[in-house]
């Protein structure tokens, strides 16, 4: 499947081996390993990803997954999708790896595509391992916790922890209603990031991981959105003039006005990532 599709954030099928009993793909290389070996397994000559470049790989991320389902033809659901499946090159430029799982989406009428549960625990939709369907929105929901992995710093599995902090989303969920939600950034980022910015995106990742996989936004929305929070990046120098002791900076009212100063389409995508949050939030308020 592979060699039918090329997108900057697929990784490239450069060749293949195929005599006697081995069968044998290559792909290019990627010098900066995996993003779960950056957020989970850092060697002690590494450093932590700082917030802009997991923002970069978020929307690289997204935009891999936009191609497979809106550009491929027909389209791909890739089923896998994960940290460990997500490869980094030079500049950290991210691509979606491993198509063993990837389907090609329903055809005719069909909603859906009818197969055996696969996938890797922690990232697979509900509605999928509950019933075997999966559809484009099954992938949403795996993006969702990615997204979250690259915000909180957590796996989306650790048998380590208590049984209420073992799935990263159930971690997750009943903070949306708290207003400290810088609790859930990532310690290593050592408060190196806006507020508000961190904010939107565990908006965006909270609808992904929707229940209701209805209630998911399309990939193409979700690219938008966090265009727009890529497009702000967080100035750590600023940071530091304003704010000498190293603690997070909440944002000046001036500064706050130059994230809203955007053009028309990036705005639809917030205010509709905001209309979507409510779909969830229903009565409790809003994040943050």
């Amino acid at each position: 499947m592979l060699s039918l599709l090329h997108h900057p954030n697929l990784v490239n099928l450069i060749g293949y081996c195929a005599e006697g009993d081995q069968r044998l793909l290559v792909y290019e290389y990627m010098s900066q390993g995996s993003l779960e070996d950056h957020l989970h397994y850092l060697t002690s000559d590494q450093k932590p990803l700082d917030w802009n470049t997991r923002m970069n790989i978020a929307v690289g991320a997204a935009q891999g997954l936009e191609y497979l389902h809106c550009g491929a033809s027909p389209p791909v659901i890739y089923r896998d999708l994960k940290s460990s499946n997500i490869l980094l090159g030079e500049g950290f430029i991210p691509k979606l790896s491993d198509f063993g799982f990837a389907k090609f989406g329903p055809s005719g009428d069909k909603s859906y595509v009818s197969t055996r549960v696969m996938g890797t625990h922690g990232y697979c939709a509900p509605e999928y391992l509950a019933s075997g369907k999966l559809t484009t929105k099954s992938d949403i929901f795996s993006f969702g916790v990615v997204l979250l992995e690259l915000i909180t710093g957590r796996k989306a599995f650790d048998e380590s922890r208590g049984r209420e902090e073992r799935f990263l989303v159930d971690w997750v969920r009943p903070f949306r209603d708290e207003m400290n939600i810088t609790s859930l950034a990532d310690p290593l980022l050592r408060g190196h990031f806006s507020k508000p910015t961190l904010k939107k995106a565990l908006e965006v990742a909270l609808m992904c991981i929707e229940e209701n996989a209805n209630s998911r936004p399309s990939i193409c929305d979700v690219v938008l959105a966090l265009d727009y929070f890529n497009t702000h990046p967080y100035d750590s120098n600023e940071t530091k003039r304003d704010n000498p002791e190293g603690l997070e900076n909440n944002g000046s009212p001036n500064k706050t006005t130059r994230m809203l100063d955007v053009d028309s389409e990036r705005e639809r995508a917030v205010a509709e990532a905001k209309m979507w949050g409510e779909s969830w939030r229903g009565k409790k308020g809003p994040v943050g």
